[in-house]
């Protein structure tokens, strides 16, 4: 798959759930070694986007394929980190089984420590947990660890089969900004060194977005794709809800987002500190 190949395209997609229309008429590209993340407010239809790349949820109209084949078809090359809330205290399990897991999760029994594949198994899990920077904490229980450690060896974990395209729903909720801007800076060098292309679910566009490529900006039931420039704009955001919307720089040069019927936290945590 060459730089210019898309290892996601949707082509004027639409997807319902029962009698409720998500989005249509949505266009979205993603080549090898892009960096994009999918913003919108609640509802939008961020995670169902993840979904029918997956194949989980069919298309309703329009055209899709997924590392050139039809969606669902190339599962075993997607790397998937789901939304989740961290894991408790007690969890005892090591981070460096738990990314062991991204090899073995759908095998029966247990690896076998003298087998070749055993070696290569353990030298790409070694591999991928160096990539993400965890190697220091990746033998302590994953419960000890702070949200970015166990984000870092989740991302490794969701990489351990090599996979053509990464797909991460809201990896940076629930840390703090140093640890957002962290996650970031790996996934851009993940695109990079790997050449892996990835989509990011986010709420907030502010610690990541001079990595960014492009952006997905999903709201009043369709889509735009585009540069972040192009897409966090008062003219783009406008059309899109259909209602004046105005996108401020702060002194800090963070984007606020002002004036939509549901505001996106592009502009601060999705929890109401603004």
């Amino acid at each position: 798959m060459s730089r210019n190949t898309p290892a996601v395209a949707f082509r004027e997609a639409a997807v319902r759930l029962g009698a409720h229309a998500v989005w249509s008429n949505l266009s979205v590209t993603v080549c090898e070694g892009e960096f994009v993340a999918v913003l919108g407010p609640n509802g939008a239809g961020k995670s169902t986007l993840i979904r029918a790349i997956l194949g989980l949820v069919p298309l309703a109209a329009g055209g899709a394929s997924v590392l050139d084949r039809p969606t669902g078809a190339a599962r075993s090359e997607i790397g998937y980190l789901p939304q989740r809330h961290g894991f408790d205290e007690s969890t005892r399990i090591r981070g460096v089984d738990m990314v062991r897991l991204g090899l073995d999760g759908a095998r029966w029994g247990v690896p076998i420590p003298w087998l070749r594949s055993e070696r290569r198994a353990s030298q790409r899990v070694a591999e991928v947990i160096h990539l993400v920077g965890a190697t220091a904490y990746a033998r302590r229980p994953i419960g000890e660890l702070s949200g970015g450690e166990q984000q870092r060896l989740l991302i490794a974990q969701a990489l351990a089969r090599r996979p053509r395209l990464l797909l991460l729903d809201e990896p940076l909720d629930g840390l703090d900004l140093p640890n957002q801007a962290s996650v970031a800076a790996l996934v851009r060098r993940i695109c990079t060194t790997e050449r892996v292309a990835v989509l990011l679910v986010t709420h907030d566009v502010n610690p990541i977005v001079g990595y960014l490529d492009r952006v997905v900006y999903l709201a009043g039931g369709t889509g735009v794709e585009g540069s972040p420039a192009a897409v966090i704009s008062s003219e783009t955001l406008s059309a899109l809800y259909r209602s004046p919307v105005e996108v401020l720089r702060a002194s800090d040069g963070r984007l606020v987002v002002v004036g939509t019927p549901e505001a996106p936290f592009v502009h601060g945590h999705r929890h109401g500190h603004a």
